[in-house]
């Protein structure tokens, strides 16, 4: 059997890759000295991806990148850069005996499963974490500000990054970007393909510095005391990417109301099409809101928002009383009941950015909604299945595809009424191919039936190791891997952890979270013979 795909040319790219991750962990190196830290973690890492990643690229590089060798490049990009960031967290833990000892001997990082798992959650930017204590006393600063570069540099995509700086890469950069685009496609914005990525990651830098700016503006300011410049810049970097991770055990819950307000418009830039913003800078200002997909999303951002408003308002959407255990008691239960009930401004706040947060799949918490009722629950459960738009840094479903979903129903109820009308399915004034709305039914379809089938899996495990687990609770922690989200219910609420979760499981959650972000079509070309054989 003669393989069909070139996968020397393949590894060789993903080698390119590995070996200039080695400047980001620059970052968290000069924060670990900045604090009298050691930087030993990062110094380790930053030797192995070199070596590994020139290893690779001397696999015979071959400039004529097909599809195919897309795919496989991009998706071993993936897994490969999750392996190696997890190596700051394994010597954090581990030290190198019998030379180094250990820095934090108790973390939860220790297991090669789970920091695995924090480093695939933080490149595929889904916020979900196994640390069973979020603080300084047991990770030192310049883990967590890795451990936050990882959603940034996730969030707009690695290939696309790559595409943007490496000229080696900018031939057959449109089949690594298309492989790696959070959507349908991308939108290619200039004539070259390395120009639109650098566009894309133009502005994605420029949010951030913006948002970064005015969180610290505000610590000056005296109106977010905790907001220092470390946190400033620990939230700005995993807020574009719709990330979540914060160091902050709390998560945006331990700030104050105005970080919050501020934090808003920056998740729901995140979840926006990037294109559109490129078109506004190009003198097209109008386009943002003539964009249809933008005008759903900023529909569906408001309605969910209102319906929660009004559950928080009224009491409607906060439980009686608090449950045994949990992530909150009774006087946390009074005291945001208290704060938010009858009180419009709260209210409005903490729906509102829940709302924005779970859509986009941006997994911040600024209350523990597993102190909500059933049905503001489901309405969280509803929105996890959303998503942002496509071209976005958000995961998910993607408001395009129901818009486009919506709209083909709205054409088959009109053409059973009316058999001899032709009438195609229209996006932002133009005839969609019917094949591209046949690949959306399929994804969605195939994405449901992922979310099934996963959530009795994970919850046979569950069962099968005497882990104390719900049907919400495992619906919600598939819903929140495979959709790129991030906190679910219950234990893995905003304020909780999988640390609980099987090896086994915690494995299957990697796949999950790994599949998602490159939009599950892609990985699954990988598993078939038909790609490999010729």
């Amino acid at each position: 059997m003669k393989l069909r795909v070139n996968y020397r040319a393949s590894l060789s790219l993903v080698g390119t890759v590995l070996k200039y991750l080695a400047v980001p962990l620059l970052i968290p190196l000069v924060t670990a000295l900045i604090y009298g830290e050691t930087v030993l973690p990062f110094v380790v890492t930053m030797v192995v991806t070199v070596v590994v990643g020139v290893g690779l690229e001397r696999l015979e590089p071959d400039p004529d990148l097909l599809a195919r060798e897309g795919f496989l490049m991009v998706g071993v990009t993936w897994l490969a850069v999750s392996v190696v960031g997890a190596i700051p967290y394994f010597v954090e833990a581990h030290g190198l005996p019998p030379v180094v000892t250990p820095v934090h001997p108790t973390s939860t990082l220790g297991s090669p499963a789970n920091a695995l798992f924090e480093s695939m959650s933080g490149f595929t930017t889904t916020g979900a974490t196994v640390l069973g204590d979020i603080s300084f006393e047991t990770h030192t600063r310049g883990i967590m500000m890795w451990r936050q570069l990882t959603q940034w540099l996730g969030g707009m995509g690695i290939v696309v990054l790559a595409v943007a700086i490496l000229p080696e890469l900018s031939v057959g950069g449109a089949q690594l970007m298309d492989a790696e685009a959070p959507g349908p496609g991308i939108e290619k914005l200039t004539p070259r393909i390395a120009e639109t990525a650098r566009a894309l990651w133009g502005a994605y830098l420029g949010f951030t510095v913006l948002e970064i700016g005015l969180l610290y503006g505000l610590h000056v300011g005296g109106m977010a005391p905790n907001m220092d410049a470390y946190n400033a810049i620990a939230h700005g970097l995993t807020t574009m990417p719709t990330g979540g991770f914060s160091p902050e055990a709390r998560s945006i819950e331990a700030f104050s109301a105005a970080a919050q307000w501020v934090i808003i418009p920056f998740m729901v830039a995140a979840g926006t099409n990037f294109a559109l913003f490129w078109h506004m800078l190009t003198g097209e200002p109008k386009r943002l809101f003539r964009d249809a997909e933008f005008r759903v999303y900023a529909g569906v951002l408001a309605v969910v928002g209102a319906v929660g408003a009004g559950l928080l308002f009224t009491g409607a959407g906060f439980v009686t009383a608090a449950p045994d255990g949990g992530t909150f008691d009774a006087a946390y239960l009074g005291t945001v009941r208290g704060a938010v009930v009858g009180s419009v401004e709260p209210a409005v706040r903490h729906a509102l950015f829940q709302a924005v947060a779970i859509v986009t799949t941006t997994g911040y918490a600024s209350i523990d909604f597993n102190a909500w009722s059933a049905p503001a629950q489901y309405l969280v459960l509803f929105a996890m299945f959303i998503g942002g738009s496509a071209g976005s840094t958000g995961g998910g479903i993607k408001i395009v595809r129901w818009y486009v979903i919506l709209k083909s129903i709205r054409r088959e109820l009109f053409t059973t009424a009316h058999p001899d009308a032709v009438r195609p399915v229209r996006l932002g004034g133009n005839a969609l191919d019917e094949r591209a709305v046949r690949g959306i039914y399929a994804f969605t379809l195939l994405y449901l039936v992922m979310f099934f089938v996963a959530t009795v899996l994970l919850f046979l495990d569950a069962t099968r190791v005497g882990q104390s687990l719900s049907v919400l609770e495992a619906m919600s922690a598939v819903a929140s891997t495979l959709g790129n989200v991030g906190p679910g219910f219950g234990s893995l609420g905003p304020m909780g952890s999988y640390l609980d979760f099987s090896n086994v499981s915690k494995l299957f959650m990697i796949g999950l979270m790994w599949a998602g972000r490159l939009e599950i079509i892609p990985v699954l070309v990988l598993l078939t013979p038909e790609y490999w054989q010729r």
